[in-house]
C-alpha cells in the first residue's frame, strides 16, 4: 500500500447467528463513521445461509440499511473469496495484490462471528483482521472456560457450576441437588456458548430450573448456572494487544430485571452512565481487573469486560469478556472510550493500526526448525 494509498478495509457483517440483524445495523453505523479520505471499504455480506457476497470498493457509505445486503449470484460469491485469499500472494510477490484488502473488519456477532471461526478463515487467508485472535474469540464465547481462566487468574466470580447435555440426561436428579445446595434459588441459567444474553432464563424453583435448562439445551449442548447476585452491572471498554489499557467504567441501568438481549436491543429504556458512579478507588481496582481479564483469555484488539458490583458490600464479580462488543457510535464500548478522552473516528484507526501490528508482529515468527 503506498504512502498516499487509501487503506482497504473488507467489512464483513450478516452471518448465519440470530444476530444477523443486529450485525446490518452495526455495520451500517460503522460505515456512516468511516473517514473515506484515508479508507476505501469493501462490504463483505454474508447471508442467513452462509453465502458470502461481495460489493464494489465504497468511497461513501450506504444510503440505507437494505442496500448492505448487495446483489445475489454466485459469481459475487467466488469473487468473495477471491478477494479474501488474494493476500496469499503477498508473500510470493512482496506487495499487495490489487484485487486483495488490507486489513478485514468483522462485525458478526454471535455464532461463526465472534466464535474464533471466522478469525481461524482471516489466519488462513493471512490477512490482517480487527479484533481478538483465535484462542481469545473462542474462549470468549466459551462462558464455562472463560470461567476457568478467570479461576487460573485470580479473579473473583460469582458461584457457579457446568454440565453438558449428556450429563443432565444421565443425572438429572444429582444435578439438581448439587445447584440447589450450592447455588440456590434464584439463579440464572445459560447457555455456555451464546452470545447477546439469548437463551438465557431465571429459575426461581426446581420446576424453573428444570425448564430453564431445557430452554437453554435448544442453544447449546454445555450450560452454565450461577447465582443470583443482586449487583450493579459495571462494564470497561479495553483496547490494545499486548499492553492493553481500561477505559472508564460505566453503568448499565437495565430496564429489564436482567439485561437480556430485549434489554439490550429491543426497548431502548435500558441507561448508561459514565462514568459509574461509584468510588474511585473501586473505579480504578474495576479498570484493573478488567485488563487482567483481557490477559487472562489473550485478548487483542478489542474487548468490553462486565463485572457485577454486589449492593449489600460493593463486592465485585467478574461476569464475562465479551470480544465483539455493540459497535455502533452508541454502543457502550465506544461511549466508554468517547468520556476516556478517544473519540469514534480515532477508535477505529487505533483498531485497524492493532490490526495491522499483530499481523506484522506475527508474520516474523517461526513455524519450522532452523
Amino acid at each position: 500500500m503506498g504512502q498516499q494509498e487509501r487503506m482497504r478495509v473488507g467489512l464483513v457483517y450478516g452471518g448465519k447467528s440470530g444476530e444477523h440483524e443486529v450485525s446490518l445495523s452495526t455495520a451500517f453505523a460503522v460505515m456512516q463513521e468511516f473517514n473515506y479520505d484515508k479508507y476505501e471499504i469493501i462490504p463483505f455480506y454474508i447471508t442467513k445461509q452462509g453465502q458470502w457476497r461481495v460489493g464494489d470498493t465504497r468511497h461513501e457509505p450506504f444510503a440505507n440499511k437494505e442496500e448492505l445486503t448487495l446483489e445475489s449470484g454466485e459469481g459475487r460469491t467466488v469473487q468473495a473469496m477471491a478477494m479474501l485469499f488474494a493476500n496469499l500472494d503477498r508473500a510470493a510477490s512482496g506487495d499487495a495484490v490489487s484485487s486483495g484488502v488490507d486489513v478485514m473488519f468483522p462485525l458478526l456477532h454471535g455464532t461463526y462471528g465472534e466464535d474464533g471461526t471466522i478469525q481461524g478463515l482471516f489466519e488462513m487467508a493471512n490477512v490482517p483482521y480487527v479484533g481478538a485472535g483465535v484462542l481469545a474469540s473462542a474462549t470468549g464465547m466459551d462462558k464455562a472456560v472463560m470461567k476457568q481462566l478467570f479461576t487460573h487468574a485470580g479473579l473473583p466470580q460469582c458461584k457457579y457450576t457446568d454440565f453438558i447435555r449428556v450429563q443432565w440426561e444421565k443425572e438429572q436428579d444429582a444435578l439438581l441437588a448439587k445447584m440447589e445446595a450450592e447455588l440456590g434459588y434464584p439463579c440464572f441459567v445459560k447457555p455456555a456458548n451464546l452470545g447477546s444474553s439469548v437463551g438465557i432464563s431465571k429459575a426461581r424453583n426446581r420446576q424453573e430450573l428444570i425448564e430453564a435448562v431445557q430452554f437453554a439445551l435448544r442453544y447449546d449442548r454445555k450450560i452454565v448456572v450461577e447465582e443470583f447476585v443482586d449487583a450493579r452491572e459495571i462494564e470497561v471498554s479495553v483496547l490494545g494487544n499486548d499492553e492493553p489499557q481500561g477505559s472508564l467504567p460505566g453503568e448499565i441501568v437495565s430496564s429489564n430485571e436482567f439485561y437480556d438481549y430485549k434489554a439490550k436491543y429491543l426497548d431502548g429504556k435500558s441507561q448508561m452512565v459514565i462514568p459509574a458512579p461509584i468510588e474511585d478507588a473501586l473505579l480504578e481496582s474495576i479498570r484493573q481487573m478488567a485488563v487482567t481479564a483481557y490477559r487472562a483469555i489473550d485478548g487483542s484488539g478489542l474487548s468490553r469486560v462486565d463485572f457485577f458490583v454486589r449492593r449489600s458490600d460493593m463486592q465485585v464479580f467478574i461476569n464475562e469478556v465479551n470480544t465483539l462488543p455493540g459497535f455502533t457510535p452508541f454502543s457502550m464500548y465506544p461511549q466508554m472510550w468517547k468520556e476516556s478522552g478517544l473519540p469514534y473516528n480515532e477508535l477505529l484507526d487505533r483498531l485497524l493500526q492493532l490490526a495491522m501490528d499483530r499481523f506484522e508482529a506475527k508474520q516474523g515468527l517461526q513455524y519450522e526448525n532452523a
